[in-house]
Parts: structure tokens; sequence; C-alpha cells
């Protein structure tokens, strides 16, 4: 059975810990790089990760955006949302039914 994690800065997160979602800290890039390597690695199938957080590591993302697990989803954190979420919503749905319906 896959295991559900959230990662980005602790203020952003902390709430999943109540729904039985593993929260990790990350603050940079550097820190969340290892943090995603390792939870890919742990037969994590979902993994939550903050937009802020997103937006740093988005060489690391795209690596992960070709393989099937885990299922990298930006979320807004609590400094706001910078789109990055929506923009990838965006880019399924066009993929899945051949234009972009959202917009």
């Amino acid at each position: 059975m896959y295991k559900i994690a959230a990662m980005g800065d602790k203020d952003s997160i902390y709430g999943f810990a109540s729904l039985g979602v593993s929260i990790f800290p990350a603050n940079d890039a550097t820190e969340g790089i290892r943090i995603l390597r390792r939870l890919a690695e742990a037969e994590y199938g979902v993994v939550y990760i903050t937009e802020q957080l997103a937006s740093m590591m988005s060489a690391e993302l795209e690596r992960f955006a070709s393989q099937s697990l885990p299922a990298v989803i930006p979320i807004p954190g609590v400094r706001g949302n910078t789109g990055l979420g929506l923009d990838n919503v965006s880019k399924f749905v066009e993929k899945a039914v051949g234009s972009d319906i959202i917009s």
C-alpha cells in the first residue's frame, strides 16, 4: 500500500498530519530534493508539495513528471497561491482531453 506525504514549510504542511499524512518540512531546494528522492524510494504514491518549494525545485520535478510514482502535486502554502498548481492541472487536462477546457 502506498503512503501519502506533504512537504514544504512547516506552517503550510502541519495540518496534514491530523489527516494521517506524513509531513516533511523543507525550506530550500537542496533539502527538498533530498527528501523527495527519499520519499520516492520509500514507496510514497502521492507527495503534496507547496508551490513555493516546487518553484525552487522545477528541474527535479520534471524528472518525476515522467514517472508514474510518486505523483507530485503542488499545493498553495500559507504565503499564498502562485498559480503553479492550477497550471499543472491545466496541462494534465489538456493532455488528457486534447484541449484546455479549464481556462
